[in-house]
């Protein structure tokens, strides 16, 4: 297990997605593949939590689109 590095973003903190969030099968309700969230989406931080095997902020954001998708630090930026 990687050391936990410092979350850059914090719950309650509004982003945008800096790409499109495609789904890597972790999503159920979506097909694979299937783009979750476009590129530009604000969502709001819900939870904040640390990849285990790398060290790496994770971050569970609602998105207006009404998904919440877990996504990484460099996936998103403040809004």
């Amino acid at each position: 297990m990687a050391e936990a590095q410092i979350a850059k973003y914090q719950w309650g903190q509004t982003i945008s997605s800096q790409i499109d969030l495609i789904n890597d099968g972790s999503f159920p309700k979506a097909a694979p593949e299937a783009v979750l969230v476009e590129k530009g989406t604000c969502g709001e931080v819900i939870n904040v939590g640390t990849v285990e095997e790398t060290g790496l902020p994770v971050y569970l954001v609602e998105f207006t689109n009404g998904k919440v998708v877990g996504v990484l630090e460099d996936e998103i930026a403040l809004a």
